[in-house]
């Protein structure tokens, strides 16, 4: 099928469903971005912080998360001052998830409008379908009797290419807002277990 055709033939409701899916695939492909540059700096960081934390350097490593900014490097931060301080574990782990809950926002920021612009591309295809069959109807009801038929079929033929744009438009949002969701839970979790190698290494006699 001739997309341009089909677009054409869909009505005005495919403008918005167009403009809902740049949207959506625009925020997917910043988002993606994002949580591949912070996974990779988050391993680099992490490789470089264990040797100096292993020799017991804490102002190196200190030094190394104030000058990058990471949601490992702030969650871990936090710990580090509360370490200098010679605070107990309990308080060190708790200034860590108070770091966690800063860096928390930036990784899950905008990913949730991937399931409102594919929520909101369906409706709009319905509305669309919807809306053409009305009018199909209300023109089908002043034609030739001898044409009602052929009009009839072709007019429920256009209305549902709304439809069928606003499911191609909302799946792969949807596709794309779960992966996303998982990418994020794995980063989660490596700062998590990050931060717990980081009070063991730094509770070492």
């Amino acid at each position: 099928m001739d997309f341009v055709k089909f677009f054409q033939t869909g009505g005005p409701f495919m403008y918005p469903i167009l403009i809902v899916f740049g949207f959506g695939m625009a925020i997917a492909i910043e988002r993606y971005l994002y949580l591949a540059r912070t996974s990779s700096r988050t391993n680099k960081i992490w490789s470089q912080l264990v040797p100096m934390l292993k020799a017991n350097d804490f102002q190196r490593a200190v030094n190394l998360t104030e000058s990058i900014k990471t949601p490992l490097a702030r969650l871990l931060n936090y710990g580090f001052a509360r370490h200098s301080a010679n605070k107990k574990r309990e308080l060190i782990e708790s200034a860590m998830e108070e770091g966690m809950m800063e860096a928390l926002p930036d990784l899950e920021q905008r990913t949730h409008y991937l399931a409102t612009f594919a929520n909101i591309a369906t409706l709009l295809g319905l509305l669309g379908t919807i809306v053409g069959l009305i009018q199909a109807f209300t023109a089908v009801a002043e034609a030739d009797p001898a044409e009602k038929a052929n009009m009839l079929s072709a007019s429920i033929s256009v209305a549902m290419n709304t439809t069928a744009f606003g499911l191609l438009a909302a799946i792969p949002l949807l596709l794309f807002h779960s992966y996303l969701v998982t990418k994020t839970a794995r980063l989660v979790d490596t700062l998590e277990m990050a931060a717990v190698k980081c009070l063991n290494l730094m509770d070492r006699d």
